[in-house]
């Protein structure tokens, strides 16, 4: 579809109208019904509210993803203002929308894994006490360093003068997201609590799925790129990117991420559309790709080395075996890579 003749609102793919307002609709309809569920609900039904929340902030989240590589909409505009929509239900707001994009588009661009802020490097210089207190929070399966990159984007404009402009923003985000919920807790403290239950959980799977699709290099830039270097190249991507999969039996459980583990396919063409990632895989690579770690490998290393990632020099070891499989349980894992925090 020519983005030129196109209208405003205009679909990039043809295909994409029935699949984008169910998967649109599931996100909202989850997000807002959780809500409700836990705000008006007994409390039997609280946990299922807070599940409902939880699946529409990681459908947020992906469809942030969609949008920053222009998938879904032919026009950019388009693409950037349901971008922007998503960075306000993921809580990614602080940031601007072309900024996370910029950030991301890097790490395609480079293939490296392009972070703002450097917390490993954070936390070897904090006192022992401090360093702990995060130690311990992972252990206890608290997303602890998530939640310090997330305060370090709405701290970023206040610490690093070449984000001076941002502080206007930031501030005016800050106020209206703390009225918003000093509101529902107003409302409905369980569904104050809930809320915070279902964020925490999405930051959860969204570092499971991150930790696991990649074993590049990592550089520490705000602006710009990584150093270019030859040995970064087609090839280098697709052999340090890994399709983890939540099931290869049952591929229906991938929408519960939109499809976001078919990661080889997203990195080979990174404007398909969600919905057609696993038809694309499957025409690439076939049923017996050596690259495919399903989620279920890779719970344990998750659980074994949840406090030993936090400040590894590495991603661990993925070891090829004789049959061609991949043996991943000597695999570390990123922390810290999200693109909702990539500023």
């Amino acid at each position: 579809m020519s983005t030129k003749k196109a209208g405003a609102w205009a679909l990039r793919h043809s295909d994409g109208l029935l699949p984008n307002l169910l998967a649109l609709g599931a996100m909202a309809g989850g997000w807002a019904g959780g809500i409700a569920l836990m705000g008006l609900g007994p409390l039997w039904a609280w946990p299922v509210g807070v599940l409902l929340v939880a699946e529409g902030l990681i459908l947020s989240a992906y469809y942030l993803h969609e949008f920053a590589h222009n998938a879904i909409f032919a026009r950019n505009g388009a693409n950037e203002r349901f971008g922007q929509a998503m960075t306000w239900i993921t809580g990614s707001c602080y940031a601007r929308f072309a900024d996370l994009r910029f950030k991301h588009m890097r790490h395609h661009i480079d293939r490296a894994d392009v972070i703002t802020f450097d917390y490993k490097k954070f936390l070897r210089t904090r006192s022992a006490p401090v360093r702990g207190l995060f130690l311990a929070a992972e252990w206890a399966y608290v997303p602890a360093v998530e939640l310090l990159m997330h305060a370090y984007v709405i701290a970023l404009p206040f610490i690093d003068a070449r984000r001076r402009e941002l502080r206007g923003h930031v501030l005016r985000v800050l106020a209206l997201r703390v009225a918003g919920f000093a509101l529902l807790g107003w409302w409905s403290p369980m569904a104050l609590l809930g809320y915070a239950v279902a964020y925490c959980v999405m930051l959860h799977v969204l570092r499971f799925a991150d930790a696991y699709q990649h074993t590049y290099e990592a550089f520490e830039l705000l602006e710009g790129g990584a150093p270019a270097d030859p040995k970064r190249d087609r090839a280098y991507e697709q052999r340090n990117t890994y399709s983890n999969v939540v099931s290869a039996g049952h591929p229906l459980l991938n929408l519960l991420l939109l499809n976001f583990p078919y990661h080889n396919a997203h990195h080979e063409r990174p404007v398909e559309p969600w919905y057609r990632l696993p038809a694309l895989h499957h025409k690439l690579y076939g049923d017996s790709y050596q690259q495919v770690i399903p989620m279920c490998e890779l719970i344990g290393a998750h659980h074994r080395y949840r406090v030993v990632r936090l400040l590894s020099d590495d991603y661990g070891d993925v070891v090829e075996m004789p049959a061609g499989r991949l043996d991943a349980h000597g695999f570390y894992g990123a922390v810290g890579v999200s693109f909702l925090t990539a500023v």
